[in-house]
């Protein structure tokens, strides 16, 4: 296999792919609000399933545009409500286990942390492992769920940088970029960081790693 250079690698990905989900969801994960940090969660919540990506950016907007943006507020819909919100939008195999599960996360979150998963960070005393081992406890996020939401959370949560999960890892491997955490620091600026994971994140999910590949190589 031809080598890459891993400056030609970052930049096509960056051009591909160089988007957050937080982006999509129109969560300003960089500025630490409620709000933004309740829709991350959302989203983790139904990229966890095993359906598109795309259906889960879909769903997890038309929760917020429905008026559901805060925990208190998404527990308190009906059932009936928010299936059939989640059945209009991609979740016609999922909807109502996933409506159950949005709202006992919700209650959840409104008992142990006042409905704010920033308290979380705080009760995590800012260590990423404790960070992601309590985003567990919540219903409908597992170890899945917890990565989604931990690489987009590392655009506002300092401590978390960089959150390189084994897929990213993975991905990185296969492209010639650095795995450990310190090399890959060195690639991008920390304003796009978050973007360069959500791109390794992206190009495995549309399995444009080889065609990626060639690119970069002939870029370089």
């Amino acid at each position: 296999m031809v080598a890459t250079d891993p400056e030609a690698v970052v930049a096509e990905l960056l051009t591909r792919h160089g988007r957050t989900y937080a982006d999509e969801i129109g969560a300003d994960v960089p500025a630490d609000t409620a709000e933004a940090m309740f829709r991350l969660t959302v989203f983790a919540l139904l990229a966890s399933a095993r359906i598109r990506t795309a259906a889960a950016v879909q769903a997890t907007c038309a929760l917020m545009d429905a008026g559901w943006t805060d925990a208190a507020s998404m527990a308190e819909a009906t059932w009936e409500e928010r299936t059939g919100v989640l059945h209009r939008n991609g979740y016609a195999r999922y909807d109502e286990s996933a409506s159950r599960q949005l709202a006992d996360a919700s209650r959840y979150l409104s008992d142990t942390y006042d409905g704010d998963i920033r308290h979380l960070r705080e009760a995590a005393d800012h260590f990423p492992d404790r960070e992601r081992a309590m985003l567990q406890k919540i219903k409908g996020i597992g170890p899945v769920g917890a990565d989604i939401f931990l690489r987009e959370a590392q655009a506002g949560w300092d401590e978390l940088v960089p959150y390189l999960d084994e897929r990213v890892r993975r991905t990185a491997g296969e492209l010639g970029l650095p795995t450990s955490p310190q090399r890959f620091l060195e690639l991008v600026d920390r304003g796009d960081l978050p973007r360069l994971v959500a791109a390794l994140v992206r190009v495995r999910q549309e399995r444009d790693v080889g065609d990626l590949r060639e690119s970069a190589t002939d870029r370089s």
